[in-house]
């Protein structure tokens, strides 16, 4: 009868004990997103997203409202959000119907505004502001850079829908005309068609602000064109620091703007010149308002407190201390005789101008970022992922007195703070929103786990989900349970490399891709369970992810270019190899039978596609779900190295994918063998097979082709057996399906080189 070799050699240990420093230091694979080494490659990360994409997953920084101009038409809601998109919502007396999702901002989108009835402009923390028609799909018609930091706000003109300002952390207003900024301009054809060209240069860099022309004073907006770039706006220049807030008249005549230097500046638009300063806040200012003439102005501080300024007088004529934290949200009835005010507090207060008299309309349960008026109602945005509509009485406002609990605002900041101490807070009339556009929970807190495919997260409701990164998918709903008890729970002694990174800015998951350190991670096929693909095939982590995502364009691609898309495609292998391989070896897969096959545990959905955030040659970022690719992209706007991968199937030179070690016999081992000094396998390699080489090699000193067909070994083998063990003070026995990776990582725990010792053990 047989024996199975598995049964044959059971066990191996591993020595405590150092080796020689002569021996050189093989590296362990560690997370290298954190390298001081320069990234010197465009970065491709994607964004997963679990939920209903009608939704948004992170707050709502910002609310514009569109009215219909016939009596029986639809008005529509514009939503910007920490997500990253801006949403359309069509507005029913009962509901709102989420009817296109704008996409191409690659951070925060902080800021929008409707100019005219066509266009929809929004600002980022991305540094740009873009511009969109807004009852179209959700195309970006014109990306404008000029800002050098995130861009927080803007302002628009409501009878003039040429002008539009923006400001932002570092410290520049820019005031645009769109006409201007919009029209085409000399460009690279070569340049993706929806983004401008504006304050770029051919690299895709941004223009050093000293390159804006000098401003007139004349009586209209100036365009200030370069030759080789462009329009370029108007700069109000005199903000030192940080501007977080602006507001514009209704001609585009007045510009007010306000930031972390507690003062409000006042400019011609036209000019860019100021013409005053006002001073009063103690904090940050973060919300202005201006009257449709520009006589009058509000303004909303991390004081708490809320300023009525006469700007025809140049002083603040009233102070409302109102709420008990910052005022970062504020709307005016139509006559700028009340206003709406909201916050840090989660309160949403109406206050009466003249008569000082206030009134608690409701609170929530997170901070109000934007507050937009809607004929008798107001729409609520705060930091959670939904919107509420809420009566408001917006007409008159002076309705909602006539229900009592009405108090004075007092003229210091501390009134209202000291009011809430003593326990007299006034209650809110309204206890439940009118309407409700519900999101989707964020994820605040998450864990990559060490198999380097499974992320575990945390979402703001505290249900806790098990994510497969290769696929894009939830494959894990838990519920409400303890994060740190799941994640111990999921342990696995196992070591592949930090491949990818992850963070959750904008509510979901983003997952990052750098080269080389994306490709250090290998498995195999077996381990993944990939039919039909031998079970020792090295599968390249990275390489079928990126063939995953690009799937769809890839196929997009041969549609439009043939079969030539693919490998040795239409994407130029001589201008590859010749920019990113110059100097190294380029590893190159030699199967090319099966290039584009997408394998089953790397097939993303397209129920809930990922999307897209990445940077070529020219243009600058941009944000796409995978779907929406058309195959038309090349390395001017995805990195080549992703390119160079999926099309021609080629990776960079990587570092760590080898683990030196060394086979030694037990002390006292009968077995003598000739030293066959320093070995080097792929990490991922299993001890099993680390013992089937010391069978082959050492002890039998015969093939294993010795073997059965079935595995077992033939007649006269049957009779010993192999133990690998470690001199020194500690033993282990390892599993054969251990990788060299783990043994080094949590068996070693050092730097030097791996010593594995056996023997052989007789039979039983």
């Amino acid at each position: 009868m047989g024996f199975s070799w598995q049964n044959w050699i059971q066990y191996v240990f591993i020595s405590m004990f150092p080796v020689a420093s002569a021996m050189h230091r093989v590296g362990s694979a560690g997370n290298t997103a954190n390298s001081t080494r320069p990234r010197k490659e465009k970065r491709l990360t994607y964004v997963l997203n679990d939920a209903d994409d009608t939704k948004h997953c992170a707050g709502i920084n910002c609310l514009a409202l569109l009215k219909s101009t016939v009596s029986d038409g639809c008005d529509y809601l514009f939503t910007g959000s920490r997500d990253g998109t801006l949403k359309r919502w069509a507005l029913g007396e009962e509901a709102a119907t989420c009817s296109t999702t704008f996409e191409s901002h690659v951070d925060w989108v902080n800021d929008a505004v409707l100019a005219g009835d066509n266009t929809l402009v929004s600002c980022s923390s991305d540094t740009t502001l873009k511009t969109w028609n807004c009852m179209s799909d959700g195309t970006c018609t014109r990306t404008l850079r000029q800002h050098s930091d995130y861009v927080t706000c803007l302002a628009a003109a409501a009878k003039n829908s040429n002008a539009v300002a923006s400001g932002g952390l570092g410290g520049e207003v820019f005031v645009w005309d769109l006409e201007a900024a919009l029209s085409p301009v000399s460009k690279s054809g070569d340049a993706m068609e929806d983004d401008c060209s504006n304050g770029i240069n051919g690299s895709g860099h941004p223009l050093p602000i000293t390159s804006l022309r000098s401003i007139n004073s004349s009586n209209n907006i100036s365009v200030h064109a370069t030759q080789s770039h462009g329009y370029v706006p108007i700069a109000a220049k005199g903000h030192k620091e940080s501007v977080y807030a602006l507001a514009m008249n209704d001609s585009g005549t007045l510009l007010v703007s306000g930031g972390t230097e507690k003062v409000v500046r006042v400019w011609d638009p036209r000019s860019g010149s100021k013409t005053m300063k006002l001073r009063g806040h103690t904090d940050n200012i973060r919300v202005l308002l201006l009257d449709s003439t520009g006589r009058y102005c509000l303004s909303g501080s991390s004081d708490s407190m809320i300023r009525l300024w006469d700007l025809g007088q140049q002083r603040c004529v009233h102070s409302y201390g109102v709420h008990t934290d910052s005022v970062w949200a504020l709307a005016s009835s139509p006559t700028f005789s009340h206003v709406y005010s909201g916050g840090r507090d989660q309160s949403l207060y109406l206050t009466d101008l003249a008569t000082r008299e206030s009134l608690l309309l409701c609170t929530g349960e997170h901070p109000i970022l934007k507050l937009a008026l809607h004929d008798d109602s107001v729409w609520v945005a705060t930091t959670d992922s939904s919107v509420t509509k809420w009566p408001a009485e917006a007409h008159n406002p002076q309705k909602n007195f006539q229900r009592g609990g009405s108090f004075l605002a007092g003229n210091l900041s501390f009134s209202r703070a000291k009011v809430s101490v003593e326990g007299s807070s006034p209650v809110p009339i309204y206890k439940e929103p009118t309407l409700a556009i519900p999101g989707t929970p964020a994820i605040v807190q998450h864990e990559i786990l060490n198999n380097r495919r499974h992320v575990l997260t945390k979402d703001t409701t505290g249900s806790v989900k098990l994510w497969e990164i290769t696929r894009g998918i939830v494959i894990e709903h838990y519920g409400e349970v303890s994060f740190d008890e799941k994640k111990e729970e999921l342990f696995e002694m196992v070591s592949i490399p930090a491949w990818f990174t992850v963070d959750t800015r904008l509510g979901s998951l983003s997952v990052h891709l750098d080269t080389p350190q994306c490709f250090s991670a290998e498995m195999y096929s077996a381990d993944l369970n990939i039919v039909g693909k031998p079970e020792d095939d090295k599968v390249n982590l990275a390489r079928e992810t990126l063939k995953g995502l690009l799937a769809h364009w890839l196929a997009k691609r041969k549609q439009r270019f043939g079969s030539q898309a693919s490998a040795n495609g239409e994407l130029s292998g001589k201008d590859i190899s010749t920019r990113g391989h110059t100097h190294s070896k380029v590893d190159v897969d030699g199967n090319a039978e099966n290039d584009s096959m997408v394998y089953p545990p790397f097939e993303f959905s397209t129920l809930s596609p990922p999307s897209i955030i990445s940077e070529g040659s020219q243009g600058g970022p941009w944000r796409k779900k995978i779907t929406g690719l058309d195959g038309t992209e090349d390395d001017k706007e995805l990195p080549w190295w992703c390119l160079d991968c999926v099309l021609n199937n080629r990776l960079p030179p990587r570092e760590n994918t080898k683990c030196s070690f060394y086979l030694q016999p037990c002390e006292g081992s009968t077995v003598q063998i000739l030293t066959q000094g320093k070995l080097s396998a792929p990490r991922i390699l299993r001890i099993h097979k680390v013992i089937n080489y010391v069978v082959e090699k050492m002890v039998l000193d015969k093939p294993l082709d010795s073997l059965n067909p079935d595995g077992t070994f033939a007649p006269g083998l049957a009779g010993g057996q192999l133990q690998a063990s470690a001199l020194g003070e500690s033993l282990r026995v390892l599993s054969p399906d251990m990788s060299l990776a783990t043994v080094r990582a949590y068996i070693w725990k050092k730097s030097d080189d791996l010593i594995l010792n056996y023997r052989v053990v007789q039979g039983r």
